[in-house]
């Protein structure tokens, strides 16, 4: 499978997987909440540096101050039109 990135445990059940990504790993998530009613953990223990990057400049969700002003991935909204 690759090296494991996420891993979901069930709360529940003995059901525990792990994903090489975070994709496969939330449709096993959806999957088991939906099919057997039960709650899922999950734990990401590495993301692709382009995610960790968009995190870091994104800051500490409402602590203002946090993010980095000049991160290129932020949404700075349209400029006043004239």
């Amino acid at each position: 499978m690759g090296e494991a990135n996420v891993v979901i445990e069930c709360r529940d059940c003995e059901f525990c997987e792990s994903f090489a990504n975070l994709g496969r790993a939330r449709v096993a998530l959806d999957d088991h909440e939906s099919e057997a009613g039960h709650y899922v953990d999950w734990q990401i223990n590495r993301v692709a540096d382009g995610v960790e990057r968009a995190g870091a400049d994104a800051g500490i969700c409402g602590v203002s101050g946090r993010e980095n002003p000049d991160s290129a991935l932020l949404d700075r909204g349209q400029p006043d039109e004239p």
